[in-house]
């Protein structure tokens, strides 16, 4: 499959076939990503991942937890917690501390950082699939003597569907 990385480039979620929106499917991309790497993403984490996947836009860990608990009666805080580790510390989720909820990756098979445009009005999260953005971040942190190692661009507005007319 051929990737048209001009367009992959700068615009926000362009093409599909490089990521995955439907969460079983979804899940089975991690667990051939995790083969890839020698992991193994257990019931649990798989099940965390899959309520993740599924919200459809950002989800708190309070919610998460509920859900778990609906699903498959008590679970423990800690052992969620620590799925939730996993998956983020992996790049499989990503973490938006400005609304203090977890989101899917659109590319659970390469590491990466992107950037999200978050809507304050429906709190849904758009994944800028833009290298160039992470790129300059990364360089213009490296020449301050700056060695980064994670990064999240959290952009806060509206989104085009809750746009005033």
């Amino acid at each position: 499959m051929a990737k048209h990385k001009h367009q992959h480039d700068h615009d926000p979620c362009t093409d599909p076939s490089h990521h995955v929106h439907d969460a079983k499917a979804y899940v089975q991309a991690v667990e051939q990503a995790c083969d890839s790497r020698g992991l193994r993403l257990t019931p649990l984490r798989a099940q965390v991942l899959g309520l993740v996947a599924a919200a459809g836009k950002p989800i708190k860990a309070y919610d998460l937890l509920d859900l778990m608990k609906s699903e498959s009666g008590s679970t423990a805080p800690p052992t969620v917690y620590r799925a939730l580790d996993f998956l983020l510390e992996q790049g499989f989720i990503h973490r938006l501390a400005s609304v203090n909820a977890f989101v899917s990756c659109h590319h659970p098979q390469v590491r990466h950082s992107v950037p999200f445009l978050i809507c304050d009005n429906c709190q849904n999260a758009i994944e800028l699939e833009d290298e160039r953005i992470s790129s300059l971040l990364d360089t213009q942190a490296k020449a301050l003597g700056f060695t980064p190692r994670a990064q999240t661009l959290e952009v806060h507005g509206l989104c085009s569907n809750c746009q005033p007319v």
